[in-house]
């Protein structure tokens, strides 16, 4: 096994789901890193059509029950999706896409509502997203950041940590307690904010490093998607912190 196949901090990318697909047949078609490109853009294409349908109709209509339930559904059915392909990788051929158009459904509705309250923050969060995404794929591509073993264990731990802290918040939601430092816009939360996107990011290291070992494990061609899939995880969780951060600063 190549030795950059360990783990990711991305939930949809790891060891174990590429490492268990059975190799393909001599002869059969395998994944390739173009192949790959061309379905994470894809899945974008996708995303952002799903993401119109909400933000058109509230920017429209300035009634927020118009998105609510876009969001809602998005979110959901998102989830449900996404952990079905995490578990079940020869399904992302099929579910990937309707993966892509539940997480617009999501991030369109909660994008207009944001804009609609700080006019300009969904362009730029856009902006930003695929600015850090191509400043950190020419970073790995110029190797100035190597996902080396200790590199994998701190993005991994730090991305566990937030998770752990994002589940506490949402529990403590239930019996209506704040956790103000996630949403308040004190310095002490543009900080956090400013973590979290820097985390987000350096996961993309992880998902390049890791798509690129499976291209050269010779990978089923179904693994395409599932690396787009992974991929878009890890970008609408670095669009949503960024979303986060940006109407924090407005806020301030």
């Amino acid at each position: 096994m190549d030795p950059r196949v360990t783990r990711s901090g991305n939930p949809g990318l790891n060891e174990k789901i590429f490492a268990s697909q059975p190799r393909p047949a001599i002869g059969s078609e395998r994944m390739t890193l173009q192949g790959s490109i061309n379905k994470s853009f894809l899945l974008l294409v996708v995303l952002m059509a799903g993401a119109f349908w909400p933000w058109s109709q509230y920017l429209s209509t300035g009634d927020a029950s118009v998105v609510s339930t876009s969001v809602l559904v998005g979110a959901l059915g998102g989830l449900v999706l996404a952990l079905v392909i995490s578990f079940k990788a020869t399904l992302a051929p099929y579910l990937a896409m309707p993966y892509a158009a539940l997480e617009g459904l999501a991030i369109g509705g909660i994008s207009a509502l944001l804009e609609r309250r700080y006019p300009g923050i969904a362009i730029q969060a856009v902006g930003l997203t695929f600015g850090v995404l191509a400043v950190m794929l020419f970073a790995y591509k110029m190797q100035w950041i190597r996902a080396t073993e200790r590199f994998r264990a701190v993005v991994i731990g730090a991305t566990g940590a937030i998770a752990l802290v994002y589940l506490v918040s949402m529990v403590l939601g239930f019996f209506h307690v704040n956790v103000p430092v996630l949403n308040d816009a004190s310095p002490l939360g543009i900080g956090l904010s400013l973590v979290i996107v820097g985390v987000a990011a350096l996961n993309l290291i992880l998902d390049f490093d890791l798509v690129e070992s499976g291209v050269a494990q010779g990978a089923p061609r179904y693994m395409e998607w599932y690396a787009a899939f992974g991929l878009l995880v890890t970008l609408v969780w670095l669009y949503m912190e960024i979303l986060r951060l940006l109407s924090k600063t407005r806020r301030s």
